[in-house]
């Protein structure tokens, strides 16, 4: 017999909603977009659901509703993850997941709880020219890892009015692209956490960072060095340097979707060796191996372990550059 698609729901019709993830689900397999909930009813039901909600709560108490999708500021993921999972809703909460790791741990926690499934949407986990590289990686392809440079910038500033100038809201570089260059650079050290972490940043007037950059040192002498930024530069770079080789997600490292994706691998005196993906929507994969592992079968997830250790570096950066408020 069939099974039935997973009927999600969505917490807020904002940028993510209407330019990712609407369009992922609609063309993923096992899911359909049951219902939106906006503060703009005409914004929920321009993603076209069968339901719009006017309020949070509303859609929560919709027992159609199976998982929930919440892309709002990013103050408020733990508080309506929190709200979704006492509903009974599986979730997949944007990135990043908590603004400190012990919003995680308790995120997490209500989980288990509730035996229900709980995702932070780090989309381009799922791409699988970043699935390849892991295994490259985890696999010896560069030997022991000695060196990572981890960099996104978010290209063109945000437009006057932003969250992401509000440090109250959540914004800044770090929160908004940094988690990005943060898992790059955990996930080529085996998630080891750093032994020490230096940083400083670059402030908006209002605060919240236009600027900051890391350097993570790992037990046994490994460096990462990490950028977030709104500078304009556009660049994002992701290289993991080896004592046998250098392996490099080429630009863009962390955002490929509508364009080929490439991993290229120096090993040695040899011409590097490209491996070339066509344009991927990871948003899509990202939504149907979530809707698999809500109905119970076999899929690819972020483990919460993994999001855990990146809001602990984000804590830690933060405090190695001083508050932002």
């Amino acid at each position: 017999m069939p099974v039935s698609p997973v009927r999600w729901g969505f917490l807020g019709a904002g940028g993510i909603a209407y330019s990712s993830l609407g369009p992922a689900l609609a063309a993923a397999d096992g899911a359909v977009l049951h219902a939106a909930a906006a503060r703009d009813p005409d914004r929920a039901a321009g993603l076209a659901p069968a339901v719009v909600y006017a309020g949070y709560a509303d859609l929560l108490a919709d027992e159609n509703v199976e998982a929930v999708y919440v892309s709002l500021h990013n103050e408020v993921h733990r508080q309506w993850t929190l709200a979704a999972l006492a509903a009974g809703k599986h979730v997949l909460c944007e990135k990043p997941l908590g603004l400190t790791a012990a919003e995680v741990d308790e995120m997490t926690a209500a989980a288990d709880r509730a035996d229900l499934l709980l995702v932070e949407a780090v989309w381009n986990r799922w791409h699988p020219r970043t699935r390849e590289a892991e295994q490259l990686v985890g696999d010896g392809a560069v030997g022991t890892v000695r060196r990572v440079v981890a960099r996104f910038d978010g290209g063109t500033p945000p437009a006057a009015g932003n969250y992401r100038f509000d440090p109250g809201l959540g914004g800044g570089s770090l929160y908004d692209v940094g988690c990005y260059a943060i898992a790059g650079a955990l996930w080529a050290f085996g998630w080891q956490r750093p032994t020490e972490v230096t940083a400083r940043a670059e402030l908006w007037p209002t605060g919240a960072d236009l600027l900051t950059v890391a350097e993570l040192r790992f037990a046994g002498g490994g460096t990462a060095e990490i950028l977030a930024g709104f500078t304009g530069s556009a660049e994002q770079r992701l290289e993991i340097t080896g004592t046998t080789g250098t392996l490099e997600l080429v630009s863009p490292a962390y955002s490929a979707a509508t364009e080929p994706a490439t991993l290229r691998l120096r090993t040695g005196d040899a011409p590097p060796t490209d491996s070339t993906w066509p344009p991927t929507n990871a948003y899509r994969l990202m939504v149907e191996e979530v809707s698999r592992a809500v109905r119970g079968e076999p899929a690819t997830l972020v483990p919460l372990s993994q999001s855990r250790a990146g809001a602990a570096v984000l804590d830690r950066i933060r405090a190695a550059t001083g508050p932002t408020t």
